[in-house]
C-alpha cells in the first residue's frame, strides 16, 4: 500500500508522458476513477492525462504531505500543490479504494479542510 501511495505521488510529479503513464500503471486500476472538485476522470491513460494537464497548466508539482493511513481496502494521506514560485496553491485530502490487486480502483481527493462545525 505505501508504494502504491507513493507510485501515485511521483505520477503527480512527472512530466514526461511515458513515465507518467508506466508510474501509473504500478498503481492505479486500469479502469480506475479519480474525482477531485473540478474533475471527474475514468481510468488510467485520462488520468496520466490529466495530470499532464494540470502540471502544464500551472507550472509547479504535487507532494504529498503525509504518510497514508489505511484500514481494510481504504486509504487516506494529504497532498498540496506547490507552484512555479515554491509557494503552495492548494492543499488536500485523498480517499482511495483498492483493488484485490492492492492498485487504486477509486479516488477521491478534496480541496483543503473541512469547514469545523460551530
Amino acid at each position: 500500500m505505501t508504494k502504491t501511495i507513493a507510485d501515485y505521488g511521483a505520477a503527480w510529479q512527472e512530466a514526461n508522458d511515458d513515465q507518467r503513464l508506466a508510474l501509473l500503471s504500478q498503481c492505479f486500476a486500469e479502469d480506475g476513477r479519480y474525482v477531485d472538485p473540478t474533475a471527474n476522470v475514468p481510468g488510467r491513460s485520462q488520468l496520466s492525462v490529466h495530470i499532464g494537464e494540470v502540471l502544464k497548466s500551472s507550472g509547479g508539482r504535487v507532494e504529498l504531505t503525509s504518510s497514508p493511513t489505511h484500514h481494510h481496502n481504504v486509504v487516506h494521506f494529504t497532498w498540496h500543490m506547490v507552484g512555479k514560485d515554491g509557494a503552495v496553491v492548494v492543499a488536500g485530502h485523498d480517499f482511495v479504494q483498492l483493488d484485490a490487486d492492492g492498485k487504486i480502483s477509486h479516488l477521491a481527493g478534496f480541496f483543503g479542510d473541512p469547514i469545523p462545525l460551530d
